[in-house]
């Protein structure tokens, strides 16, 4: 499958391959995720109920459970870290659309959007809170070290981005770190805490094969916003542009633009609220001077590296499943 040929018909049945080794635990992560945040306070139960129709396809647990599948049956025990990482997940969400103050998630109203601001920032912290607390009953530190590594990472690279009063001047090597804070670390947390639960002896490839693989996720996701439209993406084609956040494919373009071109993106990130023509317009640019194309390369790389952390794994059903999953994430986005 190629970027070329992706339809949502085939991304949904090579997502349902991928996730078949763990078919019948994902249900019970979802039955894990209703018990932990659960609450008896009626606002809460509202929210609750709203976050689990956003919920995507349980992606990262889909991780966890894989890579603590390697040497044999997911234990127990990996259910319920597979639903903390999930509600880790699901509380950036709430507090990214807080920040970005978005209002559709997947087609979705954002929490922001239906309730207000203050219950979205509320609501991401309870959840957060509840995988945290739910990690301390647990009692693994080694599994909680991983999550609160993550977490910290994530928090530090929304810092540095919101930091950056000058987007354009956004290298390219800052970008890399900021991908790897915000998206590589929960993924590598995903496959880092499925190893402590069933194949401890991988720990640092698998914790590897995450990282990487959550980097090759998020170039593939930047990319999407240059080049498929609302229907396929749950979000307008352009809207990093029309939120003015830099991202690989721009990164690249800049360095090629003659001045003439480069005023134009510099007119639109000076428009407080650009319009759908200067973003259409840079779009272009931006394809015009190889920024699309130099982004899939990296992309590529990312893959690539996530591949070869592999290497030393046993050859199994998951191994296969971790293997697809690489080809999955460049091709798609929920």
């Amino acid at each position: 499958m190629t970027l070329s040929t992706r339809t949502p018909t085939a991304l949904a049945a090579a997502l349902r391959d991928i996730q078949a080794p763990v078919q019948d635990e994902l249900p019970k992560v979802s039955q894990e995720l209703w018990r932990i945040v659960s609450a008896d306070v009626p606002l809460v139960s509202e929210v609750q109920q709203h976050l689990m129709g956003m919920k995507g396809k349980l992606f990262r647990p889909t991780l966890l459970l894989l890579a603590s599948s390697v040497d044999h049956e997911p234990p127990p025990r990996a259910v319920t870290f597979a639903a903390i990482i999930e509600l880790i997940h699901l509380a950036t969400l709430v507090h990214d659309d807080a920040v970005d103050h978005s209002v559709l998630r997947r087609g979705m109203p954002t929490v922001n959007a239906l309730f207000s601001h203050q219950i979205s920032v509320i609501m991401g912290d309870y959840l957060y809170l509840r995988a945290l607390r739910e990690l301390v009953t647990l009692g693994d530190l080694e599994a909680m070290k991983a999550v609160t590594f993550a977490s910290n990472e994530m928090t530090l690279g929304e810092i540095r981005q919101l930091a950056s009063y000058d987007a354009l001047a956004f290298s390219e090597r800052d970008y890399e770190t900021l991908i790897s804070a915000k998206t590589g670390s929960l993924f590598k947390a995903s496959c880092e805490v499925g190893a402590l639960c069933g194949a401890p002896r991988h720990r640092e490839a698998l914790a590897r094969f995450g990282e990487r693989l959550g980097m090759a996720f998020q170039v593939a996701d930047d990319l999407l916003d240059y080049t498929e439209g609302q229907e396929m993406t749950g979000k307008p084609s352009g809207l990093d542009l029309k939120e003015h956040k830099v991202t690989l494919p721009l990164i690249a373009a800049l360095r090629e633009m003659p001045s003439a071109d480069r005023a134009r993106v510099d007119a639109l990130f000076a428009e407080s609220d650009p319009d759908e023509e200067a973003i259409a317009e840079v779009v272009g640019i931006v394809r015009t001077y190889g920024g699309l194309e130099y982004a899939r390369r990296r992309a590529d790389q990312y893959s690539r590296e996530a591949e070869d952390a592999l290497e030393e794994l046993p050859h199994g059903t998951a191994r296969t499943a971790l293997t697809d999953a690489i080809a999955y994430v460049v091709e798609r986005r929920w």
